[in-house]
């Protein structure tokens, strides 16, 4: 096989010290019995791990911000996130969505009337 050269795969898992595995079920499937996360900070790379973002898109959201809460924390100042701050924001996102909170559907909304208002010629 002249000419064909043969590289190894480099296969790596992603390093999580913070979340043990992340579930293929998303935030919830770890509130409801599944693997258990070890400290109530996260970093960067493990916040979006577990909302299933890149860093790249929290930095962003920071940058703007948007997105989950988070602050600097330690004598290098790393952007940290809190765990149960992740969590409320995942909840207030799903209450913010028409398709998941059925208040705010517009096909259920009562239709308005529109006001009156006097034609000037």
């Amino acid at each position: 096989m002249a000419g064909c050269f043969l590289f190894p795969l480099l296969l790596k898992e992603p390093r999580l010290s913070a979340v043990t595995s992340i579930p293929s079920g998303g935030p919830s499937a770890l509130r409801d019995g599944g693997p258990t996360v070890d400290r109530a900070f996260l970093g960067v790379k493990e916040a979006a791990a577990y909302l299933g973002l890149s860093p790249r898109t929290l930095y962003v959201w920071r940058h703007r911000r948007q997105g989950p809460p988070s602050f600097r924390m330690g004598a290098h100042g790393r952007v940290t996130y809190r765990l149960d701050a992740l969590e409320a924001w995942i909840r207030e996102q799903e209450q913010a969505d028409s398709r998941s909170n059925p208040d705010l559907d517009p096909v259920n909304a009562v239709p308005q009337r529109r006001a009156s208002y006097a034609a000037t010629v």
